[in-house]
């Protein structure tokens, strides 16, 4: 039987916690750390941390901030946004940080996947891959909080980073992001397919039987953000996470 990973993604803009719906219109939603504490009493499997300013605004990631969050975290911590040199990478690992997260700087600087699964090992080197269709339904990979389009084929882009020594690959749809519509399966098999190592499927889940949809379809792992913070219909903004007995039930799968 294989555990399935549930991991809650959690955007930070300027500090806060905020939610997108398709890479735009933010709202906040709280403070990190009580984020962080919540998700610790849920006993949440990973938490992913996404500084979508330090991106937006080509700075350094905020060291401080991450520090605090990783300090309370039960639970393994990944990190990304603002992340360029070897340098950061190993600065994060200091803090307490277990994978660091790579996605322009993945694309603009592909050695420096290289030199970081050589520093910190391959299983702490993920690298994030968004995801948009164009107008004719091709799949192409965006870079920059989604507002810069590669026009490359994301599976051909992850086996790419698969091959410079990237551990995992964090997939997130674009489209699909805080709209509950489910995982795009088919971008996830289209992925999936090409690489050997595991691949985390992010953006649209409304269920935990979406969890499942996706590792159908080739995830080894799921990752949501409204899901864990809002409540349905109204999206109030309630942190969550659901219970042991039903991620056991559902999510235990017979491999």
């Amino acid at each position: 039987m294989k555990r399935i990973r549930v991991i809650p993604s959690l955007l930070i803009q300027n500090g806060g916690l905020v939610k997108s719906v398709k890479f735009k219109n933010h709202t906040y939603v709280g403070d990190p750390i009580n984020a962080v504490k919540i998700f610790n009493d849920k006993e949440v499997d990973e938490l992913v941390l996404l500084d979508i300013s330090a991106t937006a605004q080509r700075r350094a990631p905020n060291f401080q901030q991450i520090r605090e969050v990783a300090s309370e975290a039960f639970m393994p911590v990944g990190y990304g946004g603002g992340v360029t040199t070897l340098d950061q990478v190993k600065a994060l690992i200091g803090i307490g940080v277990e994978k660091v997260i790579l996605n322009t700087s993945a694309f603009d600087n592909p050695k420096l996947v290289e030199e970081s699964a050589r520093y910190v090992g391959s299983q702490s080197v993920v690298v994030s891959v968004d995801v948009k269709k164009n107008i004719w339904g091709s799949y192409k990979m965006h870079v920059q909080n989604g507002s810069r389009n590669t026009n490359l084929d994301p599976a051909e882009f992850a086996l790419r980073m698969e091959n410079a020594g990237a551990g995992e690959v964090l997939l997130n749809s674009i489209d699909r992001d805080g709209t509950f519509s489910g995982y795009d399966t088919v971008l996830i098999r289209h992925v999936s397919e090409k690489l050997t190592i595991p691949l985390v499927a992010l953006g649209g889940a409304a269920s935990v039987d979406d969890f499942k949809m996706a590792v159908l379809a080739g995830a080894s792992a799921v990752s949501a953000g409204s899901f864990f913070v809002f409540q349905r219909p109204h999206r109030a903004v309630l942190i969550s996470y659901p219970g042991q007995k039903e991620l056991k039930e559902k999510l235990f799968l017979q491999v």
